[in-house]
């Protein structure tokens, strides 16, 4: 356990400068531009009311009142979140080929540590699910500043409800964000499941060079396909299976593909890859 925590205080710590400066962009995005559109929505209110000789209660009546919504649909919101979803994505492959192909050859370093060599890949794949985690936390605290701007630029009168779960949200928010635990569980477990089936592939591909792209790609496939059997079950025979049955498939489904997943990386880590 020592020195997991170890690996993964490395593996975090290897890109935190990196990870600090997509929190400033996200952060310094966000609250550049809840003042620009905030400041836009009063500017263009007062211009309409002092043109048109509208009070307040008639301009929100023609043009209604000012949604977060509409900040939470900007380039300045959604651009950052964006890349910060791009680049870790990036990093899950970038996080093992950087090992391989950096100076030195850094992977052999770690496979000649004295300790499992699975630990790397749970260190590593902690490690991101760290990283995620952390941003979708800091999210959480940022739109609160966001907010706290609006309020102060525009009067509580203009504005109407706001929730991170408002119905109107870009799906990929509801995803980011789910509104209960349980979904919460289910979603970012999937998120787990798809990096460490994206870490075997990789290992595979590192494991028998030329062949294992192959093999990689032939083994994503194959992982994805038992993972969504339940589901294309359920959509074959609507009325067959209960959606606790449903469940049961997929959670089978899911720990079947992480099981193998992980025995896989196990043995080849232990037996294919030599230092």
């Amino acid at each position: 356990m020592k020195n997991y925590l170890k690996l993964v205080h490395f593996e975090v710590n290897r890109f935190f400068k990196f990870y600090l400066i997509l929190i400033g962009l996200t952060a310094l995005s966000q609250l550049i531009g809840a003042i620009i559109i905030s400041q836009g929505y009063m500017k263009n209110a007062k211009q309409v009311m002092a043109e048109q000789q509208f009070s307040m209660n008639q301009y929100i009546e023609k043009h209604g009142t000012f949604s977060f919504y509409h900040f939470k649909q900007s380039e300045w919101f959604l651009l950052p979140i964006f890349l910060c979803i791009t680049v870790l994505i990036i990093y899950v492959f970038f996080i093992w080929y950087r090992d391989w192909f950096g100076k030195n050859t850094f992977i052999y370093r770690l496979l000649m540590l004295p300790t499992e060599r699975i630990t790397i890949y749970f260190a590593k794949l902690t490690a991101i699910m760290l990283l995620v985690l952390g941003l979708i936390a800091f999210q959480i605290v940022l739109i609160l500043f966001d907010k706290q701007i609006v309020n102060s630029v525009i009067p509580i009168d203009f504005q109407s409800s706001f929730s991170i779960y408002d119905k109107n949200s870009l799906e990929i928010w509801s995803w980011l964000y789910p509104n209960t635990f349980p979904d919460f569980i289910l979603i970012y477990a999937v998120g787990l499941l798809f990096v460490a089936v994206v870490f075997t592939a990789i290992l595979i591909e590192r494991s028998y060079g030329f062949k294992g792209i192959l093999g990689a790609i032939l083994y994503g496939l194959l992982s994805l396909g038992v993972f969504f059997v339940p589901i294309f079950l359920a959509n074959f025979y609507p009325n067959y299976f209960y959606p606790m049955e449903i469940f049961i498939l997929e959670l089978v489904a899911f720990m079947i593909v992480l099981g193998s997943a992980i025995w896989l990386a196990n043995h080849l880590l232990k037996h294919k890859i030599r230092v």
